[in-house]
Formats: structure tokens, sequence, C-alpha cells
């Protein structure tokens, strides 16, 4: 699709702006951003006045000023004989060398900055003392990824971080994830927690009676915590890396189970009629099924006041993933309103993560 293709090259434009944005300075001395407390999105800019707005009549036959040097001009000469800024990208190979990080690294000055790929070998084998020293970090779990080795990295050589590494330790728990939304007044999904490991919910997901953490089960609903669930109901693994998950239907729409999981060719789900009982292997949360006319809203985000949103087919629908001719799945662009606008930007803010993507 030549517009999403469009999209994307836009999205890796404006995270390098956002890279060079946060770390443009005048020396190699890092400055943080600067975090806008008025809803994001919203670039007002107020109309200028005509040019011969409260001024002499003989201000108007002014000769113009001369034009600006073009940027690269300007930023090359700004830059020139200074130390460039270290950009370390420390993630796993299958991610650092992706195409998408290819993109959003080849908008990046040379004059600038220097890439420093830190590559699965050294985050795997070498002690965090022999790692790259460099002055901004890029760093982001995923499967295989030593987070704790990076959270030891960034406390020793302390680069600019640009997502909180603690934070993804929280964002591995789905439960820590509902709770915080709850705290930054962020609506959720009607959710109970099933915690077989004796975690204390600081939100709903305790329920009304935490004391009664039996959960009885019945044809067309459950019951937990003073609970009543009723399905149909969303039972997700409190671990974020385990995409397993399922929705239990009622009786009057046949029962059965739809189970989710990461896409598999073109699957993406599978319903089974004679799964009516819920798991009871582990920790668990339960949550009212959400309808959405079969459409699900990705979003991704560069800090508090950029996003972008495509809309892809749910995969509780058929299960079938929609690709395009070269394989890739099929995607929409989306406007969002104003109130979901500022849920993105809070969720940047709660989480500490300016590059991140959600549903």
């Amino acid at each position: 699709n030549p517009n999403m293709e469009n999209d994307n090259k836009l999205f890796a434009a404006h995270i390098a702006a956002a890279l060079q944005n946060t770390c443009a300075t005048d020396s190699i001395t890092i400055r943080k951003p600067t975090i806008p407390s008025k809803s994001p999105f919203m670039n007002f800019n107020p109309p200028t006045p005509p040019p011969d707005a409260k001024k002499p009549m003989e201000s108007i036959h002014e000769a113009p000023p001369p034009p600006p040097p073009p940027p690269h001009l300007e930023e090359e000469e700004t830059n020139k004989g200074k130390k460039r800024i270290r950009l370390g990208i420390c993630a796993m190979d299958k991610k650092a060398r992706s195409k998408p990080m290819a993109e959003i690294l080849s908008r990046l000055s040379d004059t600038l900055f220097e890439i420093v790929f830190f590559g699965d070998a050294l985050l795997l084998h070498s002690p965090v003392s022999e790692w790259p020293i460099v002055d901004v970090l890029i760093a982001f779990y995923s499967s295989g990824y030593p987070l704790d080795k990076a959270i030891q990295y960034a406390d020793l050589r302390k680069p600019f971080v640009l997502n909180d590494l603690q934070m993804q330790h929280t964002l591995k728990d789905r439960r820590k994830v509902y709770d915080l939304l709850e705290e930054a007044g962020i609506d959720v999904p009607t959710h109970v927690y099933m915690s077989r490991d004796g975690y204390v919910s600081t939100g709903t997901g305790a329920g009304t009676n935490p004391k009664e953490s039996e959960l009885v089960e019945h044809d067309d609903h459950i019951e937990l915590n003073g609970v009543v669930m009723n399905k149909p109901f969303v039972e997700k693994p409190i671990d974020a890396d385990d995409h397993n998950i399922a929705i239990y239907y009622p009786t009057s729409a046949g029962g059965g189970c739809k189970k989710l999981f990461r896409k598999v060719g073109d699957r993406s789900s599978e319903f089974y009629p004679d799964i009516n009982e819920v798991r009871r292997d582990g920790s668990y949360i339960y949550e009212e099924f959400v309808e959405t006319q079969g459409t699900d809203v990705k979003m991704y985000t560069v800090g508090p006041d950029y996003g972008h949103a495509e809309a892809r087919k749910s995969p509780t629908v058929d299960g079938k993933v929609e690709r395009n001719s070269d394989g890739k799945e099929i995607r929409f662009p989306v406007i969002l309103t104003l109130r979901e606008k500022e849920i993105a930007r809070r969720i940047v803010l709660v989480f500490k993560q300016l590059v991140c993507g959600f549903d």
C-alpha cells in the first residue's frame, strides 16, 4: 500500500527528528526533553499579522532579509569540529538490525550522531564493564533480552536513556500495567485478578472482597474476589510475554473458547467449541470482552506530542490475517479523537517510554 509506506517513512522521520531535538546540544552534554503541560498533538500557531500591520508606510518598502542557508549546510557548519554524539542501539539484533530501525537511523545526521550497535554476542556474553560507552542509549526489551544487565550498564555509565529501563520491568506484568493505568486516570475494562503468586493490587483488580480469592466457575460466569464476571470475558496471562489469550463465550452464543496467539502464517486465533472452563495453572486477569466492531487500533508514539495510529482486523473476528500482495498485514491510518490522543500522552508520561507502541 503506497500510502502506508509513506506513513511509515513519515513516522521514521519523526522519530529521527525527535532524537535530534532531544539530543541536540552545543556540547556533548545531553539535554533532557521538555515535557509540555498541555494536551499534545495540538500545535496551535496564532495567525501572523500582515507585513504592513502597525508599521510606518516607508517600512513596507524595506529590502527583505537574506534567505537562511540550506538546513544541511547550516547543520554542517554548526557541528564542524565538534565531537559527535555516540548513540547506542542496545537491543537484540532482530530489532536493532530490522528494516524499521534502519529507516530511522538513516534519517540521523552523520555530522551529529555516531551510531554504535551493541549486538547479541556482547549483550548476552560480555560483562557490562566491557560494553561501549555512549552518550545516548536506545534500549528496549524483547524476547531473550538481558534487561537487568542493561539496567546495570545504565547505572554504571549514566547515558541519557530514551526509554526508562526500570519501568520496562513493570511492563512485563499486565497487572502492574492495569494498576498504573487506573492510577493515571486512564480507562480500562472491568477486570479482576486471579493472583496465585501473592500479588497485591493497588487498583480495582483486587475486587470488592479480596479474601474471597477462590475462583468459582458457572456455565455463563465466574465469581472471584467478590466480583461476578459474565461471559463473554477475556482471560489473559499476567506475563506480558505470554500471548496465549482466551475468550470464553456464553451458552446463549453457543459456548466455546477462542484462543488468540501471535500470528502464525495467516492465522491469529482458533475457535474451540468444546472448551468452556477457564485455566487453573497460573495467575490470570479476567476482564469483560469489549466489542470493537471487529477492529483493533495500534498506536505508535514519539514522546508525548506525536503519534501515529493504524487499524487492522481484530483476531477475534475469524482468526484470518488479511495481507497485501507483499505479504504485509493490511492496516489503515486512523484519525484519533482528542480524548484518545490525551490517553496516548498519559501513557507515554506514566510509563516513561518516549518511543513506544500500544493497542
